[in-house]
């Protein structure tokens, strides 16, 4: 039952980070909930586990990484589209 949550979390947070970086809607769903569990990793291993968790998650630390992914993510797909 855990890991269904962090799949809903993670989703949530890449939504969250696709909509801040208005790329959200051409990534899709699974993007989404890739960016948000790659993105809490990457958020939680620089800046830490701090403020709120859901899931086992630092919210504010994961949404931040999430946005570094989903915007290296469309820089590159945004390139190889030209």
């Amino acid at each position: 039952m855990h890991w269904l949550w962090v799949l809903i979390i993670g989703a949530i947070i890449g939504a969250i980070a696709g909509a801040i970086t208005s790329k959200g809607k051409s990534m899709g769903w699974i993007a989404n909930v890739v960016a948000g569990l790659v993105g809490s990793s990457i958020g939680e291993a620089i800046l830490g586990s701090w403020g709120p968790q859901l899931a086992g998650m630092a919210i504010i630390p994961s949404i931040i990484g999430a946005v570094i992914v989903v915007a290296v993510v469309s820089f590159f797909v945004g390139k190889s589209k030209n």
